[in-house]
């Protein structure tokens, strides 16, 4: 993902003189074309993450296209002062990118696990939240995002991360994408947990039960109009997320659903549990450690089907 960011925002920046690129002393040499081709709109703020939200922000009042990147918790839960003050009260048109979201660096311990992020800023007025799926998703979701002209998180993965689009889809902010169709369980997954949601569906529709994938990149503002939709047609939907279930994704769906009348589908939500995670591992590892693995959503699935 974080390959095809550089390369989407190097092009854009070709085409766009006001994009500013701001990095919290993280991806030096992945920028080394965009800092080439454009040596006055590149920024190593250094560690100070904090400052360079509010430099963001000051340059998007001077009629700026700012975009800051760095690793996720250190562009969030660092700087969430500055993010709720500086850029989103006054609802400005700057880009956060996290990167390495989730358990990405699941082997460098909780100070760079990010599980809470989608939850803290969410409740952030005039700010939007889009969690790609593939690096496909993050060239058109950067696209978006410059013409949203409103606060965006961009929460990405990390590397090799599959494609999993054969061709562009139909990408807006707030629209969810049907991945595979289905008639009978729905899968909705943010961000990088898009090929598990996949695996998992397919293993189900093998034991002939049909099973949707939507990729629902944005999780604020939601797709009501397509929740709507599932809700009064699917069994069971379910979740799917490398976040904390406590106000990600299935967070977010769960208090949509709780306002509802005459709905009738099932929400299940997999994510990361309320407690961090104290053990050594790869993202991979980390992933089993807490049930985030297509074998087990799909034995959770049959359960639930047989109750």
């Amino acid at each position: 993902m974080r390959n095809a960011f550089a390369s989407e925002i190097t092009a854009l920046a070709e085409e766009n003189q006001r994009i500013v690129l701001l990095s919290g002393d993280i991806g030096n040499r992945l920028f080394d074309i965009f800092k080439q081709r454009f040596p006055d709109r590149f920024f190593n703020c250094g560690v100070a993450e904090a400052n360079m939200t509010s430099m963001a922000a000051g340059m998007a009042m001077c009629n700026l296209f700012p975009v800051t990147y760095t690793i996720a918790p250190f562009n969030t839960t660092r700087c969430l002062e500055q993010i709720r003050v500086d850029i989103c009260y006054h609802n400005l048109p700057v880009i956060i990118v996290g990167i390495g979201s989730g358990l990405s660096y699941a082997g460098l311990g909780g100070t760079h696990h990010s599980c809470e992020d989608i939850a803290l800023l969410r409740a952030f007025p005039n700010i939007n939240i889009v969690c790609p799926g593939d690096a496909v998703e993050v060239r058109l979701a950067l696209q978006a995002a410059f013409r949203n002209n409103s606060p965006i998180y961009l929460r990405l993965g990390k590397k090799n991360e599959p494609i999993v689009h054969k061709k562009k889809p139909c990408f807006k902010i707030g629209k969810g994408i049907i991945v595979i169709k289905g008639t009978k369980i729905c899968i909705l997954s943010t961000g990088n947990t898009l090929p598990i949601a996949i695996e998992a569906s397919s293993m189900l529709n093998e034991q002939g039960i049909s099973t949707q994938v939507v990729s629902f990149h944005t999780v604020k503002p939601l797709d009501t109009e397509l929740l709507t939709e599932l809700f009064t047609t699917f069994q069971i939907i379910v979740t799917v997320e490398e976040h904390s279930r406590i106000g990600g994704l299935g967070g977010s769906v769960a208090e949509w659903l709780s306002d509802q009348t005459r709905i009738s589908g099932k929400l299940y939500r997999f994510g990361t549990s309320d407690s961090f995670i104290h053990s050594s591992g790869n993202q991979n590892n980390a992933r089993k450690m807490i049930g985030l693995t297509p074998a087990n959503i799909f034995n959770k699935i049959l359960m639930e089907l047989k109750n």
